[in-house]
Protein backbone atom coordinates (compact mmCIF):
# COMPACT_ATOMS: atom_id res chain seq x y z
CA UNK A 1 0.00 0.00 0.00
CA UNK A 2 1.13 3.56 -0.68
CA UNK A 3 3.07 4.93 2.36
CA UNK A 4 1.03 8.13 2.17
CA UNK A 5 -2.23 6.19 2.71
CA UNK A 6 -0.71 4.38 5.68
CA UNK A 7 0.54 7.69 7.03
CA UNK A 8 -2.94 9.19 6.74
CA UNK A 9 -4.54 6.29 8.66
CA UNK A 10 -1.90 6.44 11.39
CA UNK A 11 -2.30 10.21 11.63
CA UNK A 12 -6.05 9.87 12.05
CA UNK A 13 -5.66 7.32 14.86
CA UNK A 14 -3.00 9.44 16.56
CA UNK A 15 -5.20 12.53 16.43
CA UNK A 16 -8.01 10.81 18.34
CA UNK A 17 -5.52 9.58 20.95
CA UNK A 18 -3.89 13.00 21.38
CA UNK A 19 -7.30 14.62 21.86
CA UNK A 20 -7.66 12.61 25.07
CA UNK A 21 -4.89 14.65 26.74
CA UNK A 22 -6.05 18.03 25.41
CA UNK A 23 -7.93 18.80 28.63
CA UNK A 24 -4.85 18.53 30.88
CA UNK A 25 -2.45 20.83 29.02
CA UNK A 26 -2.42 24.19 27.26
CA UNK A 27 -0.14 22.89 24.50
CA UNK A 28 -2.00 23.01 21.17
CA UNK A 29 -3.39 19.71 19.93
CA UNK A 30 -1.80 20.26 16.52
CA UNK A 31 1.66 20.60 18.12
CA UNK A 32 1.25 17.46 20.21
CA UNK A 33 0.00 15.62 17.12
CA UNK A 34 2.95 16.83 15.04
CA UNK A 35 5.49 15.70 17.65
CA UNK A 36 3.77 12.32 18.03
CA UNK A 37 3.66 11.81 14.26
CA UNK A 38 7.21 13.02 13.58
CA UNK A 39 8.81 9.52 13.47
CA UNK A 40 6.15 8.24 11.05
CA UNK A 41 6.36 11.37 8.87
CA UNK A 42 10.17 11.28 8.70
CA UNK A 43 10.34 7.53 8.05
CA UNK A 44 7.68 7.79 5.31
CA UNK A 45 9.61 10.65 3.70
CA UNK A 46 12.75 8.52 3.86
CA UNK A 47 10.99 5.65 2.04
CA UNK A 48 9.60 7.96 -0.64
CA UNK A 49 12.95 9.70 -1.15
CA UNK A 50 15.35 6.73 -1.03
CA UNK A 51 13.10 3.81 -1.87
CA UNK A 52 14.15 1.79 1.20
CA UNK A 53 13.14 1.74 4.89
CA UNK A 54 14.89 3.95 7.43
CA UNK A 55 17.38 2.07 9.66
CA UNK A 56 15.65 0.70 12.77
CA UNK A 57 18.24 2.30 15.09
CA UNK A 58 17.46 5.73 13.66
CA UNK A 59 13.72 5.18 14.09
CA UNK A 60 14.22 4.13 17.74
CA UNK A 61 16.33 7.20 18.54
CA UNK A 62 13.89 9.54 16.78
CA UNK A 63 10.93 7.94 18.57
CA UNK A 64 12.60 8.29 21.97
CA UNK A 65 13.39 11.97 21.36
CA UNK A 66 9.86 12.73 20.17
CA UNK A 67 8.31 10.96 23.16
CA UNK A 68 10.45 13.06 25.52
CA UNK A 69 9.40 16.26 23.73
CA UNK A 70 5.76 15.12 23.83
CA UNK A 71 5.98 14.53 27.59
CA UNK A 72 7.77 17.86 28.11
CA UNK A 73 5.07 19.79 26.22
CA UNK A 74 2.33 18.23 28.35
CA UNK A 75 4.11 18.77 31.68
CA UNK A 76 5.35 22.30 30.98
CA UNK A 77 1.93 23.57 29.97
CA UNK A 78 -0.15 21.37 32.32
CA UNK A 79 -3.31 23.15 33.42
CA UNK A 80 -3.14 24.20 37.05
CA UNK A 81 -6.19 24.24 39.34
CA UNK A 82 -8.06 27.55 39.28
CA UNK A 83 -7.55 30.07 42.12
CA UNK A 84 -9.34 29.14 45.32
CA UNK A 85 -11.42 31.36 47.62
CA UNK A 86 -11.49 29.79 51.07
CA UNK A 87 -13.85 30.18 53.96
CA UNK A 88 -13.47 28.54 57.35
CA UNK A 89 -16.02 26.00 58.42
CA UNK A 90 -16.14 27.21 62.00
CA UNK A 91 -18.11 30.41 61.63
CA UNK A 92 -15.28 32.71 60.47
CA UNK A 93 -16.04 35.34 57.87
CA UNK A 94 -14.80 34.69 54.35
CA UNK A 95 -12.06 36.96 53.01
CA UNK A 96 -13.25 40.12 51.31
CA UNK A 97 -13.86 39.67 47.62
CA UNK A 98 -12.15 41.86 45.04
CA UNK A 99 -14.64 44.44 43.71
CA UNK A 100 -15.82 43.49 40.24
CA UNK A 101 -15.09 47.00 39.00
CA UNK A 102 -11.35 46.61 39.72
CA UNK A 103 -10.85 43.71 37.32
CA UNK A 104 -11.84 42.95 33.76
CA UNK A 105 -12.74 39.29 34.38
CA UNK A 106 -16.37 38.38 35.07
CA UNK A 107 -17.23 36.90 38.44
CA UNK A 108 -17.29 33.10 38.49
CA UNK A 109 -20.48 31.61 39.96
CA UNK A 110 -20.09 29.29 42.93
CA UNK A 111 -21.83 25.89 43.01
CA UNK A 112 -23.70 26.85 46.21
CA UNK A 113 -24.79 30.21 47.60
CA UNK A 114 -24.10 31.62 51.04
CA UNK A 115 -27.47 30.53 52.37
CA UNK A 116 -26.55 26.91 51.67
CA UNK A 117 -23.15 27.00 53.39
CA UNK A 118 -24.61 26.11 56.79
CA UNK A 119 -26.48 23.15 55.30
CA UNK A 120 -23.22 21.94 53.76
CA UNK A 121 -21.33 22.23 57.05
CA UNK A 122 -24.06 20.28 58.83
CA UNK A 123 -23.50 17.37 56.45
CA UNK A 124 -20.19 16.60 58.20
CA UNK A 125 -20.68 15.16 61.73
CA UNK A 126 -17.56 15.92 63.78
CA UNK A 127 -17.39 12.31 65.03
CA UNK A 128 -17.18 11.04 61.44
CA UNK A 129 -15.25 13.73 59.57
CA UNK A 130 -14.15 16.93 61.33
CA UNK A 131 -14.61 19.65 58.70
CA UNK A 132 -11.96 22.39 58.89
CA UNK A 133 -11.99 24.21 55.57
CA UNK A 134 -14.23 24.68 52.55
CA UNK A 135 -12.81 25.79 49.21
CA UNK A 136 -15.07 27.12 46.47
CA UNK A 137 -14.15 26.60 42.83
CA UNK A 138 -16.16 27.24 39.67
CA UNK A 139 -17.30 23.64 39.27
CA UNK A 140 -16.59 22.10 42.68
CA UNK A 141 -16.73 22.57 46.43
CA UNK A 142 -13.72 21.05 48.23
CA UNK A 143 -14.17 20.12 51.90
CA UNK A 144 -11.01 19.39 53.90
CA UNK A 145 -10.69 18.13 57.43
CA UNK A 146 -9.75 15.14 59.58
CA UNK A 147 -11.12 11.64 59.10
CA UNK A 148 -12.38 10.21 62.40
CA UNK A 149 -13.98 6.96 61.25
CA UNK A 150 -13.49 4.25 58.67
CA UNK A 151 -13.45 5.65 55.11
CA UNK A 152 -16.50 3.65 53.98
CA UNK A 153 -18.49 4.80 57.04
CA UNK A 154 -17.52 8.44 56.47
CA UNK A 155 -18.41 8.35 52.80
CA UNK A 156 -21.76 6.61 53.33
CA UNK A 157 -22.77 8.97 56.14
CA UNK A 158 -21.80 12.18 54.37
CA UNK A 159 -23.21 11.03 51.05
CA UNK A 160 -26.61 10.46 52.69
CA UNK A 161 -26.45 13.87 54.38
CA UNK A 162 -25.53 15.65 51.14
CA UNK A 163 -28.35 13.87 49.30
CA UNK A 164 -30.81 14.92 52.00
CA UNK A 165 -29.65 18.54 51.92
CA UNK A 166 -29.14 19.04 48.18
CA UNK A 167 -30.98 16.19 46.48
CA UNK A 168 -29.21 14.93 43.36
CA UNK A 169 -27.52 18.25 42.55
CA UNK A 170 -24.02 16.93 43.36
CA UNK A 171 -21.83 13.89 43.07
CA UNK A 172 -19.79 13.38 46.24
CA UNK A 173 -16.16 12.44 45.52
CA UNK A 174 -13.87 11.16 48.31
CA UNK A 175 -10.15 11.39 47.45
CA UNK A 176 -6.77 11.27 49.14
CA UNK A 177 -4.60 14.38 48.89
CA UNK A 178 -0.85 14.71 48.47
CA UNK A 179 -0.51 14.94 52.25
CA UNK A 180 -2.23 11.53 52.59
CA UNK A 181 -5.27 13.24 54.14
CA UNK A 182 -8.63 12.39 52.53
CA UNK A 183 -10.95 15.19 51.42
CA UNK A 184 -14.43 15.47 49.92
CA UNK A 185 -15.43 17.21 46.67
CA UNK A 186 -18.96 18.16 45.64
CA UNK A 187 -19.19 18.12 41.84
CA UNK A 188 -22.37 19.25 40.01
CA UNK A 189 -24.38 16.35 38.62
CA UNK A 190 -24.83 16.96 34.85
CA UNK A 191 -27.97 14.85 34.76
CA UNK A 192 -29.60 16.97 37.47
CA UNK A 193 -28.53 20.07 35.53
CA UNK A 194 -30.09 18.67 32.38
CA UNK A 195 -33.35 18.08 34.26
CA UNK A 196 -33.22 21.64 35.58
CA UNK A 197 -32.61 22.99 32.07
CA UNK A 198 -35.59 21.03 30.77
CA UNK A 199 -37.82 22.73 33.33
CA UNK A 200 -36.79 26.22 32.19
CA UNK A 201 -38.80 27.53 29.19
CA UNK A 202 -36.63 28.34 26.20
CA UNK A 203 -33.60 26.41 27.47
CA UNK A 204 -32.64 23.41 25.36
CA UNK A 205 -31.77 20.48 27.67
CA UNK A 206 -28.61 18.49 27.18
CA UNK A 207 -29.05 15.15 25.50
CA UNK A 208 -27.85 12.17 27.51
CA UNK A 209 -25.79 9.72 25.47
CA UNK A 210 -27.37 6.27 25.74
CA UNK A 211 -26.89 2.93 24.09
CA UNK A 212 -27.98 2.73 20.48
CA UNK A 213 -28.84 -0.93 19.80
CA UNK A 214 -29.22 -0.46 16.05
CA UNK A 215 -25.75 1.11 15.85
CA UNK A 216 -24.28 -1.72 17.93
CA UNK A 217 -25.92 -4.34 15.70
CA UNK A 218 -24.82 -2.55 12.52
CA UNK A 219 -21.20 -2.35 13.69
CA UNK A 220 -21.32 -6.01 14.71
CA UNK A 221 -22.48 -7.06 11.23
CA UNK A 222 -19.91 -4.82 9.50
CA UNK A 223 -17.10 -6.17 11.70
CA UNK A 224 -18.18 -9.75 11.07
CA UNK A 225 -17.84 -9.10 7.34
CA UNK A 226 -14.44 -7.33 7.58
CA UNK A 227 -12.96 -10.02 9.85
CA UNK A 228 -14.20 -12.75 7.53
CA UNK A 229 -12.63 -10.91 4.61
CA UNK A 230 -9.42 -10.36 6.61
CA UNK A 231 -8.64 -14.07 6.72
CA UNK A 232 -7.94 -14.05 2.98
CA UNK A 233 -5.20 -11.46 3.58
CA UNK A 234 -3.83 -13.27 6.63
CA UNK A 235 -3.49 -16.48 4.61
CA UNK A 236 -1.44 -14.56 2.02
CA UNK A 237 -2.97 -16.53 -0.84
CA UNK A 238 -4.07 -15.01 -4.12
CA UNK A 239 -7.67 -16.22 -4.38
CA UNK A 240 -10.70 -14.98 -6.24
CA UNK A 241 -13.31 -13.52 -3.92
CA UNK A 242 -16.40 -15.73 -3.85
CA UNK A 243 -18.84 -17.09 -1.26
CA UNK A 244 -16.79 -20.30 -1.07
CA UNK A 245 -13.45 -18.60 -0.43
CA UNK A 246 -15.08 -16.08 1.90
CA UNK A 247 -16.49 -18.95 3.99
CA UNK A 248 -12.94 -20.07 4.82
CA UNK A 249 -12.67 -16.99 7.03
CA UNK A 250 -15.73 -17.86 9.14
CA UNK A 251 -13.83 -19.85 11.82
CA UNK A 252 -11.40 -16.94 12.30
CA UNK A 253 -14.17 -14.31 12.36
CA UNK A 254 -16.43 -16.27 14.73
CA UNK A 255 -13.59 -17.05 17.16
CA UNK A 256 -12.14 -13.53 17.18
CA UNK A 257 -15.48 -11.78 17.58
CA UNK A 258 -16.46 -14.20 20.35
CA UNK A 259 -13.28 -13.33 22.27
CA UNK A 260 -13.71 -9.58 21.77
CA UNK A 261 -17.44 -9.70 22.47
CA UNK A 262 -17.07 -11.69 25.70
CA UNK A 263 -14.32 -9.29 26.80
CA UNK A 264 -16.62 -6.30 26.44
CA UNK A 265 -19.63 -8.15 27.85
CA UNK A 266 -17.55 -8.79 30.95
CA UNK A 267 -17.18 -5.03 31.38
CA UNK A 268 -20.81 -4.34 30.50
CA UNK A 269 -22.43 -6.90 32.79
CA UNK A 270 -20.19 -5.99 35.72
CA UNK A 271 -21.00 -2.30 35.22
CA UNK A 272 -24.71 -3.14 35.23
CA UNK A 273 -24.26 -5.15 38.44
CA UNK A 274 -22.95 -1.99 40.11
CA UNK A 275 -25.73 0.09 38.50
CA UNK A 276 -23.19 1.99 36.40
CA UNK A 277 -24.60 3.31 33.14
CA UNK A 278 -22.78 1.88 30.14
CA UNK A 279 -23.42 1.52 26.43
CA UNK A 280 -23.67 -1.78 24.63
CA UNK A 281 -20.40 -3.10 23.13
CA UNK A 282 -19.48 -1.34 19.88
CA UNK A 283 -17.22 -3.22 17.44
CA UNK A 284 -14.84 -1.26 15.22
CA UNK A 285 -14.70 -2.64 11.66
CA UNK A 286 -11.78 -1.87 9.39
CA UNK A 287 -11.13 -2.96 5.82
CA UNK A 288 -8.02 -5.21 5.92
CA UNK A 289 -4.84 -3.35 4.97
CA UNK A 290 -1.16 -4.40 5.14
CA UNK A 291 -0.61 -2.16 8.18
CA UNK A 292 -3.51 -3.75 10.06
CA UNK A 293 -4.83 -6.90 8.35
CA UNK A 294 -7.00 -8.28 11.18
CA UNK A 295 -10.35 -6.79 10.08
CA UNK A 296 -11.13 -4.93 13.31
CA UNK A 297 -9.64 -2.47 15.77
CA UNK A 298 -11.45 -4.29 18.59
CA UNK A 299 -14.55 -3.30 20.53
CA UNK A 300 -15.40 -0.94 23.39
CA UNK A 301 -18.13 0.22 25.73
CA UNK A 302 -18.62 3.73 27.12
CA UNK A 303 -19.15 4.32 30.83
CA UNK A 304 -21.79 7.05 31.24
CA UNK A 305 -21.93 7.48 35.03
CA UNK A 306 -19.33 7.73 37.81
CA UNK A 307 -17.70 4.62 39.28
CA UNK A 308 -18.98 4.38 42.89
CA UNK A 309 -15.81 3.04 44.58
CA UNK A 310 -12.45 1.35 44.01
CA UNK A 311 -14.01 -2.10 44.39
CA UNK A 312 -16.37 -1.41 41.49
CA UNK A 313 -13.49 0.14 39.49
CA UNK A 314 -11.45 -3.01 40.02
CA UNK A 315 -14.26 -5.42 39.19
CA UNK A 316 -15.28 -3.58 36.01
CA UNK A 317 -11.64 -3.26 34.93
CA UNK A 318 -10.61 -6.87 35.48
CA UNK A 319 -13.85 -8.49 34.27
CA UNK A 320 -13.11 -7.82 30.58
CA UNK A 321 -9.58 -9.27 30.33
CA UNK A 322 -10.40 -12.28 32.52
CA UNK A 323 -13.61 -13.07 30.60
CA UNK A 324 -11.87 -12.67 27.25
CA UNK A 325 -8.91 -14.80 28.37
CA UNK A 326 -11.16 -17.57 29.71
CA UNK A 327 -12.73 -17.82 26.24
CA UNK A 328 -9.48 -17.32 24.29
CA UNK A 329 -7.57 -20.05 26.17
CA UNK A 330 -9.62 -23.10 25.11
CA UNK A 331 -10.07 -21.72 21.58
CA UNK A 332 -6.29 -21.24 21.30
CA UNK A 333 -5.53 -24.73 22.62
CA UNK A 334 -8.05 -26.28 20.18
CA UNK A 335 -6.69 -24.21 17.31
CA UNK A 336 -3.06 -25.14 18.14
CA UNK A 337 -3.99 -28.82 18.31
CA UNK A 338 -5.37 -28.52 14.76
CA UNK A 339 -2.39 -26.53 13.45
CA UNK A 340 0.62 -27.83 11.55
CA UNK A 341 4.28 -27.84 12.58
CA UNK A 342 6.50 -26.29 9.88
CA UNK A 343 10.13 -25.28 9.61
CA UNK A 344 10.78 -21.65 10.53
CA UNK A 345 11.96 -19.30 7.76
CA UNK A 346 15.37 -17.65 8.06
CA UNK A 347 13.81 -14.18 8.43
CA UNK A 348 11.90 -13.80 11.70
CA UNK A 349 8.41 -12.25 11.57
CA UNK A 350 6.55 -12.00 14.84
CA UNK A 351 3.06 -12.32 13.32
CA UNK A 352 3.81 -14.71 10.47
CA UNK A 353 0.82 -17.01 10.99
CA UNK A 354 2.07 -19.42 8.29
CA UNK A 355 5.19 -20.14 10.36
CA UNK A 356 4.79 -18.60 13.82
CA UNK A 357 7.66 -18.84 16.29
CA UNK A 358 5.83 -19.18 19.63
CA UNK A 359 8.93 -18.35 21.69
CA UNK A 360 8.23 -14.59 21.48
CA UNK A 361 5.76 -15.15 24.36
CA UNK A 362 6.27 -17.38 27.42
CA UNK A 363 2.58 -18.27 27.63
CA UNK A 364 2.18 -18.93 23.91
CA UNK A 365 5.28 -21.16 23.92
CA UNK A 366 3.96 -23.19 26.86
CA UNK A 367 0.52 -23.59 25.28
CA UNK A 368 2.04 -24.55 21.91
CA UNK A 369 4.21 -27.21 23.54
CA UNK A 370 1.20 -28.50 25.50
CA UNK A 371 -0.97 -28.77 22.38
CA UNK A 372 1.63 -30.07 19.89
CA UNK A 373 3.95 -32.06 22.16
CA UNK A 374 7.21 -33.44 20.79
CA UNK A 375 6.28 -32.44 17.23
CA UNK A 376 7.31 -28.88 18.12
CA UNK A 377 11.10 -28.70 18.47
CA UNK A 378 13.89 -26.21 18.00
CA UNK A 379 13.88 -24.64 14.53
CA UNK A 380 10.22 -25.37 13.92
CA UNK A 381 7.17 -23.12 14.12
CA UNK A 382 3.42 -23.41 13.74
CA UNK A 383 1.19 -22.87 10.70
CA UNK A 384 -1.81 -21.69 12.66
CA UNK A 385 -5.37 -22.85 12.21
CA UNK A 386 -7.79 -19.89 11.79
CA UNK A 387 -9.13 -20.42 15.33
CA UNK A 388 -5.57 -20.43 16.67
CA UNK A 389 -4.91 -17.10 14.92
CA UNK A 390 -7.95 -15.64 16.69
CA UNK A 391 -6.68 -17.11 19.97
CA UNK A 392 -3.25 -15.52 19.53
CA UNK A 393 -4.87 -12.16 18.80
CA UNK A 394 -7.03 -12.72 21.89
CA UNK A 395 -3.85 -12.99 23.97
CA UNK A 396 -2.52 -9.81 22.36
CA UNK A 397 -5.75 -7.93 23.12
CA UNK A 398 -5.71 -9.21 26.71
CA UNK A 399 -2.08 -8.15 27.20
CA UNK A 400 -2.59 -4.67 25.76
CA UNK A 401 -5.65 -4.03 27.89
CA UNK A 402 -3.82 -5.25 31.01
CA UNK A 403 -1.10 -2.64 30.56
CA UNK A 404 -1.23 -0.67 33.87
CA UNK A 405 -1.54 2.72 32.19
CA UNK A 406 -4.26 5.37 32.40
CA UNK A 407 -7.74 4.29 31.35
CA UNK A 408 -6.78 0.85 30.07
CA UNK A 409 -8.11 -2.08 32.10
CA UNK A 410 -4.73 -2.53 33.74
CA UNK A 411 -4.72 1.16 34.65
CA UNK A 412 -8.08 0.69 36.41
CA UNK A 413 -6.69 -2.35 38.23
CA UNK A 414 -3.56 -0.69 39.67
CA UNK A 415 -5.55 2.46 40.48
CA UNK A 416 -8.02 0.36 42.49
CA UNK A 417 -5.23 -1.60 44.18
CA UNK A 418 -2.84 1.21 45.07
CA UNK A 419 -4.78 4.47 44.72
CA UNK A 420 -4.87 7.07 41.97
CA UNK A 421 -1.45 8.66 42.55
CA UNK A 422 0.50 5.44 42.98
CA UNK A 423 -1.38 3.92 40.05
CA UNK A 424 -0.33 6.85 37.84
CA UNK A 425 3.30 6.39 38.96
CA UNK A 426 3.12 2.69 38.10
CA UNK A 427 1.79 3.67 34.69
CA UNK A 428 4.74 5.99 34.05
CA UNK A 429 7.24 3.29 35.05
CA UNK A 430 5.43 0.70 32.92
CA UNK A 431 5.65 2.91 29.85
CA UNK A 432 9.39 3.31 30.30
CA UNK A 433 9.89 -0.43 30.90
CA UNK A 434 7.89 -1.30 27.77
CA UNK A 435 9.92 1.17 25.73
CA UNK A 436 13.10 -0.48 27.01
CA UNK A 437 11.70 -3.95 26.24
CA UNK A 438 10.89 -2.82 22.70
CA UNK A 439 14.66 -2.57 22.08
CA UNK A 440 14.75 -6.36 22.44
CA UNK A 441 11.32 -7.04 20.90
CA UNK A 442 10.78 -4.40 18.20
CA UNK A 443 7.13 -5.42 17.66
CA UNK A 444 6.37 -3.82 21.06
CA UNK A 445 7.52 -0.38 19.89
CA UNK A 446 4.07 0.49 18.53
CA UNK A 447 2.56 -0.40 21.92
CA UNK A 448 5.14 1.74 23.71
CA UNK A 449 4.37 4.74 21.51
CA UNK A 450 0.60 4.35 21.92
CA UNK A 451 0.95 4.13 25.71
CA UNK A 452 3.02 7.33 25.80
CA UNK A 453 0.30 9.13 23.85
CA UNK A 454 -2.36 8.12 26.39
CA UNK A 455 -3.04 10.00 29.66
CA UNK A 456 -1.24 8.30 32.55
CA UNK A 457 -3.82 9.24 35.19
CA UNK A 458 -7.13 7.45 35.57
CA UNK A 459 -10.35 9.19 36.62
CA UNK A 460 -11.13 8.86 40.36
CA UNK A 461 -14.01 6.80 41.71
CA UNK A 462 -16.57 8.55 43.89
CA UNK A 463 -15.17 6.82 46.99
CA UNK A 464 -11.52 6.71 45.97
CA UNK A 465 -10.19 6.16 49.50
CA UNK A 466 -11.60 2.83 50.72
CA UNK A 467 -9.06 0.11 49.87
CA UNK A 468 -9.64 -3.29 48.31
CA UNK A 469 -9.89 -6.56 50.19
CA UNK A 470 -7.11 -9.16 50.07
CA UNK A 471 -8.98 -11.37 47.61
CA UNK A 472 -9.15 -8.64 44.98
CA UNK A 473 -5.52 -7.71 45.57
CA UNK A 474 -4.59 -11.32 44.81
CA UNK A 475 -6.65 -11.30 41.61
CA UNK A 476 -4.95 -8.07 40.59
CA UNK A 477 -1.50 -9.58 41.08
CA UNK A 478 -2.51 -12.64 39.05
CA UNK A 479 -3.80 -10.41 36.24
CA UNK A 480 -0.51 -8.49 36.10
CA UNK A 481 1.33 -11.81 36.18
CA UNK A 482 -0.70 -12.90 33.14
CA UNK A 483 0.43 -9.73 31.36
CA UNK A 484 4.09 -10.60 32.06
CA UNK A 485 3.64 -14.16 30.78
CA UNK A 486 2.17 -12.89 27.52
CA UNK A 487 4.59 -10.09 26.63
CA UNK A 488 7.94 -11.51 27.82
CA UNK A 489 9.85 -13.81 25.43
CA UNK A 490 10.69 -17.39 26.35
CA UNK A 491 13.95 -17.47 28.39
CA UNK A 492 16.75 -19.46 26.77
CA UNK A 493 16.98 -21.85 29.72
CA UNK A 494 13.28 -22.71 29.62
CA UNK A 495 13.37 -23.04 25.82
CA UNK A 496 16.21 -25.56 26.13
CA UNK A 497 14.32 -27.48 28.79
CA UNK A 498 11.19 -27.67 26.61
CA UNK A 499 13.26 -28.23 23.43
CA UNK A 500 11.59 -25.38 21.61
Amino acid sequence: MNPLILLFLLGLITYFIVQRVANVTRSPVWLLWLVAMAPAIVSSGWVLAKGKPMPSETILILSAVCLLVYWFLIQRNRISPPPVNSTAAEGQEPPAEVPKESVNLPATPRPIDKAEETSLQNCFPWSVYYLQNVEYRPQAVICRGQLRSKPEVAYQTIQENVAEAFGDRFYLVFQEGTNQKPFFVLVPNPQAQAAADAAVPGVKPRKEVVSRPLLAIGLFIATFFTTTLAWLDLEKKAVQLSPTTLATGLPYALALMTILGIHELGHYLTARRYKIKATLPYFIPVIPIPLFPFGTFGAFIQIRSPIPNRRALFDVGIAGPIAGFVVALPLLLWGLAHSEVVRLPEKFEVFNFQALDPSFSILLALLSKLALGNALTDGFGVHLHPVAVAGVLGLVVTAFNLMPVGQLDGGHIVHAMFGQRVGAAIGQVSRLLLLTLSLVQPHLLVWAILLFLMPATDEPALNDVTELDDRRDLWGILALGLLVLIILPMPAGLATLLRI
